[in-house]
């Protein structure tokens, strides 16, 4: 009988097995799988930044809900007209008597909203420059807020980090003298200015070093990150391929192999008739 787990965790199967197919070659598997991933992701963080973000904290400061028993003038009045009109459209989005969370109108929020739509208009030829408006204010306002967030994560805590603790055991003054070392000869190795030879060109030396077992240290990390994902698909591949799952990967995997080949020997022929 099929049931809704039964289905996910054949479909869970093949996707799996198609990424994996890319081992082989760039087959029509792993397309399949990578565009069915791409796609469903794309959908749902669309679909939950909207629900998320867009609906409450836009929507919901241009129209919060009415007060019941209140009295509003004809500018609200006007206002909530339009409201009814969106919510006639689509009361999922535009509730009856306006949205939950926020006391009062905000009508610099009609600022953003534009810019979305400026957004939207990318789609559009005739008038996709518009687009660029909002992807200027986009980009500048991003690069003050993350210019003032790295300065204060990044650079601030380096330069806190390198101040050696005289004060401690041993193995904190070890690893301050370190810290100074890493990060001076690292920073000199990146001068230009001045020709690496003499001292200067061997301290910048040992700053490939530190700089080589940085990158390699974040490479390991992120390959056992990988490896522990590759290590929870091969658990769930076994677990699929019992009974109460109707073997779905022995089954798929048997399958694949055998279209595989079969696609591998038709383009095969394909590829001869084209060189002949």
């Amino acid at each position: 009988m099929l049931t809704t787990e039964l289905i996910g965790a054949w479909f869970s199967v093949f996707l799996t097995l198609g990424i994996i197919s890319y081992l082989y070659d760039d087959n029509p598997f792993y397309k399949a799988a990578e565009h069915i991933f791409v796609g469903v992701s794309a959908g749902y963080w669309v679909s939950l930044f909207f629900w998320t973000q867009v609906q409450p904290n836009l929507f919901g400061r241009l129209w919060p809900r009415l007060t019941e028993g209140t009295e509003y003038g004809f500018f609200h009045r006007l206002w909530y007209g339009i409201y009814n009109i969106l919510g006639s459209i689509n009361s999922g989005i535009f509730p009856e008597n306006g949205i939950e969370g926020h006391p009062e109108i905000r009508m610099i929020y009609l600022i953003p909203l534009i810019l979305g739509i400026f957004m939207l208009l990318r789609l559009v030829p005739k008038v996709g420059w518009l687009a660029r408006w909002a992807i200027a204010y986009i980009v500048g306002m991003a690069a003050g807020l993350r210019f003032y967030g790295f300065l204060n994560s990044d650079v601030m805590e380096q330069i806190k980090s390198t101040t050696i603790n005289f004060s401690g055991d041993w193995i904190v003054l070890i690893n301050g003298i370190i810290m100074v070392v890493g990060t001076l000869t690292g920073l000199l190795y990146f001068f230009f200015s001045k020709e690496h030879t003499g001292v200067f060109g061997k301290l910048s030396k040992i700053g490939i070093y530190f700089l080589m077992i940085s990158f390699g240290a974040s490479f390991g990390f992120a390959v056992m990150g990988r490896i522990s994902l590759l290590i929870g698909r091969f658990d769930d591949l076994i677990k699929y391929s019992g009974r109460e799952y109707h073997n779905a990967t022995f089954w798929l995997l048997a399958l694949m192999i055998l279209l595989l080949f079969v696609w591998a020997f038709t383009g095969k022929k394909e590829q001869d008739k084209a060189t002949a």
